[in-house]
């Protein structure tokens, strides 16, 4: 085990974690493609996104301090949580949620119904984290896209990386991208600058071999800023699962072709961030 810095006063380092993933599917018809933003809609809304933040909040051993949360119409959702570490929860006044009970009570309260356009925001003392998500399509592509946005800002000896296998497989990643800075500085006991507490070369340190095989992934890192970034992209396309409401043995090959290259042309250009194919 590495053994633990000894550091003169409170560790103020700042660790930030930008975590965009991109689901990308076929909706031909203008009425799929509204069933389609329906469905992310019921899928990821304010109740599940809420749960999706404690169990984030635990893994990294914080403290919920408050919680809000807004629904957008015509789409979309987001949860925003203030956090503290325990130390800094026990010195001060603020009562931290209990993540178990706030789960158990939005167990039993939650609602079947579809809900459309949602925001949940918890406030964390020092600390924040957030979840935006953004459901699009347009009618001349047949193809619809479902993005969320993740932000982990943490505080102290917190490190936000532990979270990225849950979050990854927390929702439908064909794209994923990724950033992660460090910054600030903390000091040790002979008063010595620290502008990094933890050792680390890449992102994909911290993400399962078993979930980077099923990816091609790319990262661009300056060493010297402590700034790192890694994006992903999903290597086999399986078309029966990115087709909304449609048979796939309904589809004549040479059309199911057609489809598999225009979600791999989207994937391509979300990933690479420009306009490859025009």
């Amino acid at each position: 085990m590495e053994e633990k810095l000894k550091l003169y006063g409170f560790n103020n380092l700042t660790k930030s974690l930008s975590f965009n993933i991109y689901d990308i599917c076929y909706a031909k018809t203008p009425r799929e493609q509204q069933d389609y933003i329906k469905y992310i809609d019921a899928q990821y809304n304010s109740e599940r996104l809420t749960k999706i933040l404690y169990r984030v909040t635990e893994m990294i051993g914080a403290k919920v301090l408050s919680v809000s949360k807004q629904d957008y119409e015509p789409q979309g959702a987001s949860v925003t949580f203030l956090i503290a570490e325990e130390a800094a929860v026990v010195s001060g006044k603020k009562k931290p949620l209990n993540c178990a009970e706030v789960l158990q009570d939005i167990h039993e309260s939650e609602d079947s119904s579809v809900l459309q356009g949602e925001t949940v925001v918890a406030h964390l003392d020092k600390s924040h984290v957030t979840v935006h998500t953004y459901p699009e399509f347009h009618p001349e592509t047949s193809i619809a896209t479902f993005r969320v946005d993740i932000d982990v800002a943490t505080c102290g000896e917190i490190t936000p990386l532990k979270t990225l296998d849950y979050l990854i497989g927390m929702f439908d990643s064909d794209i994923i991208t990724m950033d992660y800075r460090v910054r600030g500085f903390t000091r040790n006991m002979a008063g010595r600058k620290l502008f990094m507490d933890h050792h680390m070369t890449s992102i994909q340190n911290f993400i399962n071999k078993d979930t980077l095989d099923k990816y091609d992934a790319v990262d661009i890192n300056i060493y010297q800023a402590n700034l790192f970034h890694t994006k992903m992209l999903i290597k086999e396309l399986d078309l029966k699962n990115y087709l909304f409401n449609t048979d796939i043995y309904e589809i004549p090959p040479k059309t199911r072709l057609d489809i598999h290259n225009s979600l791999r042309r989207e994937m391509i250009e979300i990933y690479s961030g420009t306009n490859v194919f025009g």
